[in-house]
């Protein structure tokens, strides 16, 4: 193109009436407002698309004419103003009662750290399930009025467009954000100042810009190096979401821990529970340890006491999930700070050891011994995770060391169809406010079969119709002959509902095994094809841009598109992103899930679909373990794990062949044969009574606050109570205990007896071998149970013995009925741990 091609934007006068139209561009509520969005839609439904659903970005390019237009519209005027009135109304409701019972606005405060949040399309500062995840978290934290507020990094390139080229090659195309139309101000404190904050970071000190994104009730804080005063190699540091290399990932990871504590502080605000959602924040708990130690605390009292006040949640069994930096680059990067720690370089870097190197700095290993309260995103991932971390406490059994679990859940106004919200606007009037009310959701039983195989129809059709959009485009763009395209689309373009819809859309893993469907080809073709049950399959998803195995899947996928036999039949669609996400747990018939067992640490798109109607067939991992249902009120279908990795494709691909062809297709077609039968919509509604009330983010936020957010808030306020006092004492108690425990054991004092008869009294006495501890310093336990059919011992009472003198434990009790076994073990205590096993010390008699 010759000569320069000069940017100019005509950007419009907003009318008086429609003035606060940039308040609802400015909250990110319209993320999950329906009528807030469509404020924008009905002004220019093509612009809006056009600009990606951003309001901020569409009120700097609408027309003067369409606004002046809207001003004088009763219609519009009645929808705007009605628009603002759930904004205002939303903005000024109470913190609900559930969080009020353990937290108190004003004297506590939540500050929730993660690299990522996935809030809507209009904010590309997320790449996958993680940020999702956070955001999700923060608009339930909103909606339930938790005192809240979370940090993280504000990327120019957080997302990337997918393409998918004639040949099925990933084209990974950057997404770079421009600011000004991002939903988000520069961050100003109370005094009305732009807040920045420096970090040291190796030899230079970064300066970063805060910036804040409303979220409801809530703020994001954002951090951003991009600026004048660094350096080119600094400001690039907040770039890219995941970008560069191991050094550029701890320098974002420094800026994220250490500058998030930083710009908190700035702003006044004083958190009494700090969550870390990912390792990648940990190092804000050296950061909050250098604070303390500042003030006059040592290094192991401080770190008792903030590891107190802080919650970690691990969301990854993938060994490569979990950031895994060299000493040297610590040293390196953290040679300003290091001799601020008030402990030499050796203790703090022992803080990351994970015992597989001596010079590996973990930050999963950080993050759990810098906080008191763990959890993994699901019952199973709770376990693996336990399994995984045992090492920290090396002698506790995994099943019973400090890592608990809080399963995931989704944000149900942000992703349920507004078909469904209008239908239960007639129907389940309040269904909003009984959001955690398991037996309320039973009322789905009472809506019309016609009304709600009406509204799976609709969502079927507005999916079917997308979808044949997209394709079209992208095939055209790859220049495929017209008469492929019809072809390819024949079965989608006419819209037609009847046919059964398989879903599977995620990110490109290989523990994923997007393509363990296509096994058996043939059989697939032949199901797919079936002229009285016809199916269609959609896949989308990206895979990373460096992870080449995930790319291939893609690759698979496009050309088994255009073979025989599965041309029209199988899409493998490019574009994946949050707006496609929605369309396709909303309009599929059944959501397709197969991991690895177990890696799937919670997995949340099948939750999205089952709100929807939509019935899930998976893999019994992940949050499906829990969700799934059989008779008599089955809510979808599960796949068994097979562990044996030789046989364990060839056996789950069979039995996901067998479920969807002797199982859903008949069930979907039973009867008239024209889909959705009376059975199928009973398996429908289920979904949706069982998934709603159980898995949707305000109980898992709910769950957080109980026991983890409140927890930690008290437990920090205790040790740092009385210029610290119980925290010196804790940090003391524990170098006694540590340095004596070598050397405790115990014996009985006397034999027990091996028969008693009924109405006799088991007699124990263990005596201790203290090596200095005193006897209130120690439990001794007795566990009884009995030994089941696979030689497992089953506790079925627990019972702590009587201190006596000199190290002497006893009791007598009433032992079980038949034949028992028991044990006898002691473990450290203190009044002022968070969890009782913290010290991960344990000896057996």
């Amino acid at each position: 193109m010759p000569g320069t091609l000069f940017r100019l934007e005509l950007r419009p006068q907003i009318p008086a009436a429609l003035s606060r139209l940039t308040d609802l561009a400015s909250n990110l509520m319209y993320s999950w407002d329906r009528d807030i969005r469509g404020v924008f839609w009905r002004l220019d439904k093509d612009l809006w698309r056009t600009c990606g659903n951003n309001p901020k970005l569409f009120l700097r390019r609408v027309s003067q004419s369409v606004l002046e237009a809207a001003a004088d519209d009763d219609d519009f005027l009645q929808d705007y103003n009605g628009a603002l009135a759930s904004h205002d109304s939303y903005l000024a409701s109470d913190p609900k009662p559930e969080v009020l019972e353990h937290l108190q606005p004003g004297r506590d405060l939540v500050a929730y750290f993660c690299a990522e949040f996935g809030l809507h399309e209009s904010l590309p500062i997320y790449s996958g399930g993680l940020g999702i995840l956070a955001g999700d978290h923060c608009k339930a934290a909103s909606d339930l009025g938790v005192p809240f507020v979370a940090v993280g990094l504000l990327y120019r390139e957080g997302y990337f467009n997918q393409t998918i080229d004639a040949l099925g090659h990933q084209v990974a195309t950057p997404q770079t954000a421009n600011f000004d139309e991002l939903p988000i101000s520069i961050a100003l404190d109370a005094r009305g100042t732009e807040v920045r904050v420096s970090v040291p970071i190796a030899d230079r000190i970064v300066q970063l810009r805060v910036w804040r994104a409303d979220v409801g009730h809530i703020a994001l804080y954002l951090l951003d190096s991009d600026l004048p005063e660094n350096s080119d190699a600094d400001r690039s540091i907040t770039f890219q979401l995941y970008g560069g290399n191991t050094d550029t990932r701890i320098q974002q990871e420094i800026v994220l821990g250490v500058g998030g504590v930083r710009a908190l502080r700035a702003l006044g605000l004083a958190p009494s529970a700090w969550h870390i959602n990912e390792g990648h924040a940990a190092f804000m708990i050296l950061e909050r340890v250098r604070e303390r130690v500042a003030q006059g605390l040592d290094f192991e009292a401080a770190l008792e006491e903030i590891a107190a006040g802080t919650v970690f949640t691990t969301h990854t069994p993938v060994p490569a999930g979990h950031d895994i930096f060299h000493h040297a680059q610590v040293n390196w990067f953290f040679q300003q700070l290091l001799p601020q720690f008030g402990t030499d370089e050796s203790r703090l870097l022992r803080l990351g050891a994970d015992g597989h190197g001596e010079t590996r700095f973990n930050m999963t290993a950080l993050a759990l011994r810098g906080s008191r309260f763990h959890n993994g995103v699901s019952k199973i991932h709770g376990g693996v995770a336990s399994m995984m971390e045992r090492s920290l406490w090396p002698q506790i059994t995994p099943e019973e060391n400090p890592i608990g679990s809080v399963t995931n859940g989704v944000h149900l106004p942000t992703f349920i169809a507004r078909a469904w919200t209008q239908l239960f606007h007639d129907a389940l009037r309040g269904w909003r406010n009984k959001l955690l009310d398991v037996d309320y959701w039973q009322r789905l039983d009472e809506i019309p079969d016609h009304r709600f195989r009406a509204v799976r129809r609709q969502l079927k059709r507005d999916l079917l119709i997308d979808i044949n959009e997209r394709i079209t485009r992208q095939h055209r763009r790859n220049e495929l002959p017209e008469a492929l395209i019809a072809q390819a689309t024949q079965h989608i373009r006419t819209h037609e509902t009847r046919t059964l819809v398989l879903g599977f859309a995620r990110r490109f893993a290989t523990y994923k095994r997007a393509t363990l469907i296509l096994r058996d080809p043939a059989r697939l073709s032949k199901l797919l094809n079936d002229p009285q049950r016809p199916a269609i399959l959609i896949f989308a998803g990206k895979a990373h841009p460096k992870d080449q195995p995930g790319q291939d899947l893609i690759r698979q996928l496009h050309e088994m598109s255009l073979k025989p036999g599965f041309i029209g039949r199988l899409f493998m669609v490019e574009g994946y992103d949050m707006l496609l996400a929605r369309n396709l747990v909303q309009g599929c018939d059944v959501w397709l899930n197969n991991p690895e067992y177990p890696q799937e640490a919670s997995g949340t798109s099948g939750e999205k679909a089952g709100i929807n109607g939509v019935v899930n067939l998976s893999v019994m991992d992940g949050w499906w373990a829990e969700g799934y249902q059989p008779e008599p009120n089955q809510n979808g279908f599960a796949i068994q794990p097979v562990l044996d990795p030789n046989i364990r494709d060839a056996e789950e691909s069979r039995q996901l062949l067998d479920l969807l062809e002797h199982e859903v297709a008949a069930r979907y077609y039973h009867g008239a044969g024209d889909g959705y039968s009376d059975e199928w919509l009973r398996l429908s509604r289920n979904s949706m009574k069982s998934l709603i009330p159980r898995f949707n983010s305000s109980r898992q936020v709910v769950d957080y606050v109980r026991g983890y957010y409140a927890p930690a808030s008290r437990a920090a306020a205790r040790l740092s109570a009385g210029d610290s006092k119980a925290a010196r004492e804790l940090s003391r108690w524990k170098r006694l205990v540590l340095d004596a425990w070598p050397g405790v054991s115990l014996r009985l004092a006397a034999t027990p007896a091996s028969v008693v008869a009924t109405g006799e009294r088991l007699a124990l006495r263990v005596q201790a071998q203290l090596n200095g501890l005193s006897v209130d310093d120690l439990v001794v336990e007795y566990r009884v149970g009995r030994v089941d059919a696979q030689g497992r011992f089953q506790v079925e009472q627990v019972l702590t013995l009587k201190p006596g003198k000199e190290g002497l434990f006893e009791t007598e009790l009433e032992p079980l009925t038949g034949l028992q076994h028991y044990q006898i073990r002691a473990y450290p205590r203190h009044a002022a741990q968070a969890h009782r096993f913290e010290l991960g010390l344990m000896i057996w008699l």
